[in-house]
Protein backbone atom coordinates (compact mmCIF):
# COMPACT_ATOMS: atom_id res chain seq x y z
CA UNK A 1 0.00 0.00 0.00
CA UNK A 2 1.52 3.43 -1.02
CA UNK A 3 1.67 6.13 1.15
CA UNK A 4 -0.70 9.23 0.16
CA UNK A 5 0.95 11.71 -1.48
CA UNK A 6 1.93 15.64 0.00
CA UNK A 7 -1.16 17.13 -1.70
CA UNK A 8 -3.87 14.39 -0.27
CA UNK A 9 -1.81 15.15 2.75
CA UNK A 10 -2.51 18.39 3.08
CA UNK A 11 -5.64 18.29 1.44
CA UNK A 12 -6.28 16.54 4.59
CA UNK A 13 -4.74 18.71 6.62
CA UNK A 14 -6.79 21.72 6.09
CA UNK A 15 -10.31 19.80 6.53
CA UNK A 16 -8.57 18.84 10.06
CA UNK A 17 -7.89 22.77 10.50
CA UNK A 18 -11.08 23.96 9.58
CA UNK A 19 -13.26 21.49 11.50
CA UNK A 20 -10.70 22.47 14.76
CA UNK A 21 -11.58 26.44 13.69
CA UNK A 22 -15.20 25.70 13.69
CA UNK A 23 -15.41 23.48 16.79
CA UNK A 24 -13.68 26.61 18.91
CA UNK A 25 -15.90 28.94 17.23
CA UNK A 26 -19.05 26.86 19.13
CA UNK A 27 -16.98 26.68 21.96
CA UNK A 28 -16.61 30.46 21.75
CA UNK A 29 -20.27 30.87 21.44
CA UNK A 30 -21.23 28.47 24.38
CA UNK A 31 -18.77 29.88 26.64
CA UNK A 32 -20.24 33.68 25.57
CA UNK A 33 -23.59 32.32 25.85
CA UNK A 34 -22.84 30.93 29.55
CA UNK A 35 -21.47 34.59 30.66
CA UNK A 36 -24.26 35.63 29.51
CA UNK A 37 -27.03 33.66 31.57
CA UNK A 38 -24.30 34.32 34.43
CA UNK A 39 -24.02 38.27 34.18
CA UNK A 40 -27.93 38.43 33.19
CA UNK A 41 -29.13 39.87 29.86
CA UNK A 42 -28.08 43.36 30.16
CA UNK A 43 -25.01 41.93 29.15
CA UNK A 44 -25.73 40.66 25.68
CA UNK A 45 -24.35 43.72 24.27
CA UNK A 46 -20.95 43.26 25.63
CA UNK A 47 -17.79 42.61 23.84
CA UNK A 48 -16.40 39.24 24.49
CA UNK A 49 -13.66 41.01 26.08
CA UNK A 50 -16.01 42.88 28.23
CA UNK A 51 -17.48 39.60 29.02
CA UNK A 52 -14.36 38.20 30.10
CA UNK A 53 -13.23 40.85 32.16
CA UNK A 54 -16.87 40.52 34.48
CA UNK A 55 -17.39 37.08 34.82
CA UNK A 56 -13.90 35.82 35.13
CA UNK A 57 -11.68 39.10 36.86
CA UNK A 58 -15.29 40.84 38.77
CA UNK A 59 -17.12 37.71 40.41
CA UNK A 60 -18.98 39.88 42.39
CA UNK A 61 -20.48 42.41 39.71
CA UNK A 62 -23.61 43.62 40.25
CA UNK A 63 -26.78 43.73 37.27
CA UNK A 64 -26.07 48.49 38.18
CA UNK A 65 -22.57 47.60 36.68
CA UNK A 66 -22.94 45.95 33.79
CA UNK A 67 -25.58 47.91 32.58
CA UNK A 68 -23.14 50.82 32.87
CA UNK A 69 -20.46 48.75 31.25
CA UNK A 70 -22.60 47.87 28.42
CA UNK A 71 -22.94 51.56 27.59
CA UNK A 72 -19.52 52.26 27.15
CA UNK A 73 -17.74 51.72 24.06
CA UNK A 74 -16.97 47.87 23.12
CA UNK A 75 -13.07 46.79 24.08
CA UNK A 76 -11.54 46.59 20.50
CA UNK A 77 -9.27 43.52 20.63
CA UNK A 78 -5.85 44.51 18.85
CA UNK A 79 -3.55 41.76 16.94
CA UNK A 80 0.35 43.02 17.57
CA UNK A 81 2.43 42.49 14.38
CA UNK A 82 4.07 38.87 13.40
CA UNK A 83 7.67 39.20 15.35
CA UNK A 84 6.68 42.51 17.71
CA UNK A 85 5.22 42.32 21.04
CA UNK A 86 2.33 43.91 21.30
CA UNK A 87 2.41 47.78 22.24
CA UNK A 88 -0.42 50.43 23.68
CA UNK A 89 -1.15 53.37 21.44
CA UNK A 90 -0.99 56.12 23.17
CA UNK A 91 -2.99 59.36 21.96
CA UNK A 92 -1.38 62.02 23.89
CA UNK A 93 -2.50 64.23 26.80
CA UNK A 94 -6.49 64.77 26.66
CA UNK A 95 -6.93 68.50 26.84
CA UNK A 96 -9.24 69.81 28.93
CA UNK A 97 -12.98 70.70 28.16
CA UNK A 98 -12.91 74.72 27.16
CA UNK A 99 -16.25 75.20 29.21
CA UNK A 100 -15.05 74.10 32.27
CA UNK A 101 -13.82 77.52 34.17
CA UNK A 102 -10.60 78.05 34.50
CA UNK A 103 -9.34 79.18 38.11
CA UNK A 104 -5.55 80.62 38.15
CA UNK A 105 -2.58 79.93 40.51
CA UNK A 106 0.29 81.17 40.14
CA UNK A 107 3.53 79.79 41.93
CA UNK A 108 5.93 82.80 42.24
CA UNK A 109 9.59 82.30 42.17
CA UNK A 110 11.36 81.61 45.73
CA UNK A 111 13.92 84.47 45.21
CA UNK A 112 13.21 87.89 43.11
CA UNK A 113 17.05 88.69 42.99
CA UNK A 114 19.61 88.33 40.43
CA UNK A 115 22.28 86.18 41.67
CA UNK A 116 24.47 87.66 40.04
CA UNK A 117 24.08 91.61 40.46
CA UNK A 118 21.68 90.92 42.95
CA UNK A 119 18.81 93.63 41.02
CA UNK A 120 15.41 92.92 41.10
CA UNK A 121 14.29 90.21 38.24
CA UNK A 122 11.44 91.48 36.10
CA UNK A 123 8.47 88.85 35.06
CA UNK A 124 8.94 87.31 31.33
CA UNK A 125 6.00 84.90 31.70
CA UNK A 126 4.70 81.77 33.33
CA UNK A 127 4.55 78.40 32.09
CA UNK A 128 1.13 76.98 32.13
CA UNK A 129 -0.36 73.45 32.73
CA UNK A 130 -3.73 72.58 33.79
CA UNK A 131 -5.20 70.15 36.27
CA UNK A 132 -8.83 68.59 36.75
CA UNK A 133 -9.41 69.61 39.97
CA UNK A 134 -12.83 69.95 41.69
CA UNK A 135 -14.42 71.80 45.08
CA UNK A 136 -15.90 68.83 47.54
CA UNK A 137 -19.72 69.07 47.83
CA UNK A 138 -20.54 71.27 50.45
CA UNK A 139 -23.76 71.24 52.55
CA UNK A 140 -25.66 74.32 54.39
CA UNK A 141 -28.90 74.99 55.90
CA UNK A 142 -31.07 77.58 53.53
CA UNK A 143 -32.88 80.02 56.09
CA UNK A 144 -36.25 81.05 54.07
CA UNK A 145 -37.41 84.76 55.27
CA UNK A 146 -40.84 85.51 54.40
CA UNK A 147 -40.98 89.38 54.42
CA UNK A 148 -44.05 90.84 56.06
CA UNK A 149 -45.41 94.06 55.51
CA UNK A 150 -48.09 96.59 56.63
CA UNK A 151 -49.48 100.05 56.50
CA UNK A 152 -48.46 101.79 59.27
CA UNK A 153 -50.58 104.95 58.80
CA UNK A 154 -54.02 102.77 58.46
CA UNK A 155 -55.79 101.88 61.90
CA UNK A 156 -57.11 98.33 59.86
CA UNK A 157 -54.33 97.52 57.42
CA UNK A 158 -53.87 93.88 56.71
CA UNK A 159 -50.08 92.06 56.68
CA UNK A 160 -49.34 90.81 53.50
CA UNK A 161 -46.18 88.21 53.10
CA UNK A 162 -44.84 86.76 50.70
CA UNK A 163 -45.53 83.46 49.06
CA UNK A 164 -43.54 80.71 49.48
CA UNK A 165 -42.30 79.12 46.01
CA UNK A 166 -43.78 75.74 44.92
CA UNK A 167 -41.76 72.98 46.16
CA UNK A 168 -40.77 68.75 45.10
CA UNK A 169 -41.51 67.87 48.71
CA UNK A 170 -43.92 70.29 50.47
CA UNK A 171 -42.89 71.22 53.78
CA UNK A 172 -40.27 68.64 53.58
CA UNK A 173 -36.57 69.34 55.29
CA UNK A 174 -34.43 68.95 52.11
CA UNK A 175 -34.77 71.68 49.31
CA UNK A 176 -35.48 70.85 45.71
CA UNK A 177 -31.79 70.83 44.61
CA UNK A 178 -30.99 68.08 47.24
CA UNK A 179 -34.50 66.05 45.93
CA UNK A 180 -32.78 66.20 42.76
CA UNK A 181 -29.57 65.10 43.57
CA UNK A 182 -31.11 62.42 44.81
CA UNK A 183 -32.69 60.76 41.82
CA UNK A 184 -29.41 61.70 39.72
CA UNK A 185 -27.44 59.92 41.66
CA UNK A 186 -29.71 56.79 42.20
CA UNK A 187 -30.32 56.38 38.54
CA UNK A 188 -27.88 57.94 36.86
CA UNK A 189 -24.83 57.06 39.25
CA UNK A 190 -26.37 54.19 40.50
CA UNK A 191 -25.83 55.33 43.80
CA UNK A 192 -28.47 53.07 46.06
CA UNK A 193 -30.47 55.21 48.51
CA UNK A 194 -28.83 53.42 51.55
CA UNK A 195 -25.62 54.29 50.40
CA UNK A 196 -26.67 57.90 50.07
CA UNK A 197 -28.15 58.17 53.38
CA UNK A 198 -25.00 56.88 55.25
CA UNK A 199 -23.64 59.81 52.66
CA UNK A 200 -25.65 62.67 54.10
CA UNK A 201 -24.87 61.25 57.58
CA UNK A 202 -21.53 61.37 57.50
CA UNK A 203 -21.41 64.83 55.70
CA UNK A 204 -24.19 66.62 57.44
CA UNK A 205 -24.79 65.08 60.43
CA UNK A 206 -28.38 64.19 59.49
CA UNK A 207 -30.30 60.51 59.79
CA UNK A 208 -32.53 60.76 57.13
CA UNK A 209 -33.80 57.45 56.55
CA UNK A 210 -33.98 55.57 53.12
CA UNK A 211 -37.96 55.54 53.51
CA UNK A 212 -37.83 59.40 53.19
CA UNK A 213 -35.40 58.93 50.13
CA UNK A 214 -37.93 56.55 48.91
CA UNK A 215 -40.83 58.91 49.02
CA UNK A 216 -38.58 61.66 47.43
CA UNK A 217 -37.97 59.24 44.44
CA UNK A 218 -41.75 58.73 44.01
CA UNK A 219 -42.71 62.10 44.38
CA UNK A 220 -39.94 63.24 41.44
CA UNK A 221 -41.77 60.17 39.57
CA UNK A 222 -45.19 61.46 40.11
CA UNK A 223 -44.35 64.86 38.90
CA UNK A 224 -42.47 63.21 36.01
CA UNK A 225 -45.48 61.34 34.63
CA UNK A 226 -47.27 64.00 32.31
CA UNK A 227 -43.65 64.36 30.79
CA UNK A 228 -43.88 60.42 30.62
CA UNK A 229 -47.15 60.72 28.89
CA UNK A 230 -46.38 63.31 26.13
CA UNK A 231 -43.32 60.56 25.20
CA UNK A 232 -45.88 58.01 25.32
CA UNK A 233 -47.96 59.58 22.66
CA UNK A 234 -44.83 61.10 20.43
CA UNK A 235 -43.84 57.78 20.31
CA UNK A 236 -47.14 56.46 19.21
CA UNK A 237 -47.65 58.56 16.46
CA UNK A 238 -44.53 56.97 14.67
CA UNK A 239 -44.68 54.50 12.48
CA UNK A 240 -41.71 51.52 14.34
CA UNK A 241 -41.38 50.64 17.81
CA UNK A 242 -39.06 48.72 19.42
CA UNK A 243 -40.03 46.55 22.56
CA UNK A 244 -38.36 44.58 24.94
CA UNK A 245 -38.43 43.51 28.72
CA UNK A 246 -36.17 43.11 31.65
CA UNK A 247 -36.14 41.56 35.16
CA UNK A 248 -36.32 43.80 37.96
CA UNK A 249 -36.21 42.93 41.38
CA UNK A 250 -39.14 44.94 43.41
CA UNK A 251 -39.38 44.42 47.36
CA UNK A 252 -43.16 43.73 48.52
CA UNK A 253 -44.98 43.73 51.10
CA UNK A 254 -48.14 41.43 50.28
CA UNK A 255 -46.47 38.03 50.82
CA UNK A 256 -44.69 37.77 47.35
CA UNK A 257 -41.36 37.93 49.13
CA UNK A 258 -38.65 40.72 49.45
CA UNK A 259 -37.35 39.77 45.79
CA UNK A 260 -40.03 39.97 43.55
CA UNK A 261 -39.56 39.36 40.16
CA UNK A 262 -41.11 42.82 38.25
CA UNK A 263 -40.32 43.87 34.80
CA UNK A 264 -39.83 46.62 32.50
CA UNK A 265 -41.03 47.22 29.37
CA UNK A 266 -38.77 49.26 27.23
CA UNK A 267 -40.94 50.82 24.14
CA UNK A 268 -38.29 52.77 21.58
CA UNK A 269 -36.71 53.74 18.36
CA UNK A 270 -33.67 54.44 17.17
CA UNK A 271 -32.94 58.20 17.95
CA UNK A 272 -35.96 59.11 19.35
CA UNK A 273 -38.63 58.60 22.55
CA UNK A 274 -37.36 55.67 25.16
CA UNK A 275 -40.54 54.94 27.24
CA UNK A 276 -40.37 52.37 30.16
CA UNK A 277 -42.76 51.06 31.64
CA UNK A 278 -42.83 49.02 34.84
CA UNK A 279 -45.34 46.31 35.36
CA UNK A 280 -45.49 43.45 38.65
CA UNK A 281 -45.57 40.74 35.45
CA UNK A 282 -44.61 39.24 32.13
CA UNK A 283 -48.19 38.87 30.85
CA UNK A 284 -49.56 40.28 27.45
CA UNK A 285 -51.51 43.38 29.67
CA UNK A 286 -48.58 45.23 30.27
CA UNK A 287 -47.74 45.75 26.37
CA UNK A 288 -51.43 45.78 24.90
CA UNK A 289 -52.10 48.70 27.12
CA UNK A 290 -49.41 50.27 26.22
CA UNK A 291 -49.28 50.17 22.73
CA UNK A 292 -53.32 50.57 22.42
CA UNK A 293 -54.27 50.07 18.98
CA UNK A 294 -51.33 51.33 17.57
CA UNK A 295 -50.83 50.70 13.94
CA UNK A 296 -47.44 50.11 12.96
CA UNK A 297 -44.15 48.10 12.86
CA UNK A 298 -43.28 46.78 15.87
CA UNK A 299 -40.12 44.97 16.26
CA UNK A 300 -39.41 42.48 19.13
CA UNK A 301 -37.42 39.15 20.18
CA UNK A 302 -39.36 35.82 19.97
CA UNK A 303 -41.27 35.88 23.00
CA UNK A 304 -45.09 35.18 22.55
CA UNK A 305 -47.01 38.17 24.87
CA UNK A 306 -45.79 40.51 21.96
CA UNK A 307 -48.59 38.54 19.44
CA UNK A 308 -51.74 40.04 18.79
CA UNK A 309 -51.28 43.14 20.20
CA UNK A 310 -52.22 46.41 18.36
CA UNK A 311 -54.94 47.11 15.81
CA UNK A 312 -55.61 44.81 12.84
CA UNK A 313 -52.86 46.54 10.52
CA UNK A 314 -49.79 46.35 12.91
CA UNK A 315 -46.56 44.39 10.94
CA UNK A 316 -44.61 42.22 13.70
CA UNK A 317 -41.33 41.72 12.89
CA UNK A 318 -38.79 39.78 14.35
CA UNK A 319 -34.91 40.61 15.88
CA UNK A 320 -32.07 39.39 13.34
CA UNK A 321 -29.66 38.65 16.18
CA UNK A 322 -32.39 36.46 18.19
CA UNK A 323 -32.49 34.96 15.00
CA UNK A 324 -28.93 34.38 14.38
CA UNK A 325 -28.23 32.98 18.51
CA UNK A 326 -31.69 30.78 18.18
CA UNK A 327 -29.86 29.35 14.93
CA UNK A 328 -26.45 28.64 16.78
CA UNK A 329 -28.58 27.00 19.74
CA UNK A 330 -30.24 24.37 17.12
CA UNK A 331 -26.69 23.66 15.60
CA UNK A 332 -25.57 23.03 18.96
CA UNK A 333 -28.53 20.46 19.49
CA UNK A 334 -27.77 18.63 16.60
CA UNK A 335 -30.78 20.22 14.41
CA UNK A 336 -28.09 21.71 12.16
CA UNK A 337 -29.13 20.96 8.42
CA UNK A 338 -32.61 22.87 10.12
CA UNK A 339 -30.33 25.80 11.20
CA UNK A 340 -28.55 26.20 8.03
CA UNK A 341 -31.29 26.08 5.72
CA UNK A 342 -33.50 28.62 8.23
CA UNK A 343 -30.30 31.00 8.38
CA UNK A 344 -29.99 30.70 4.04
CA UNK A 345 -33.55 31.23 3.83
CA UNK A 346 -32.93 34.68 6.10
CA UNK A 347 -29.58 35.84 4.04
CA UNK A 348 -31.65 35.21 0.93
CA UNK A 349 -35.17 37.25 1.91
CA UNK A 350 -32.28 39.23 3.55
CA UNK A 351 -31.08 40.42 0.03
Amino acid sequence: MTAPGPQARIAVLERELQWALLKIQVLEERLRQQRIRMLGPRSETLSDLQLELLAEEEPGVTGEEVEAESLREPIAATQPREGKSPRRTHLGRQRLPENLPRVEQVLACASKQCTRCGAETAVLGYDESEQLDVEPARYFVRVIKREKRTCRKCEDSTVMAAPLPDRIVEKGLASDRVVIQTVVAKYSDHLPLYRQAVILARETGIDIGRATLDGWVMRVGELLQPVVAAMRQDLLRGSYIQADETIVPVQMHDGRGADHQAYLWQYGRPGGETVFDFQLGRGREGPRKFLGTWEGTLQTDGYQAYDGLGGPKLVHVGCWSHYLDYGIIQSECGFGAQADAGLASSEAHSR
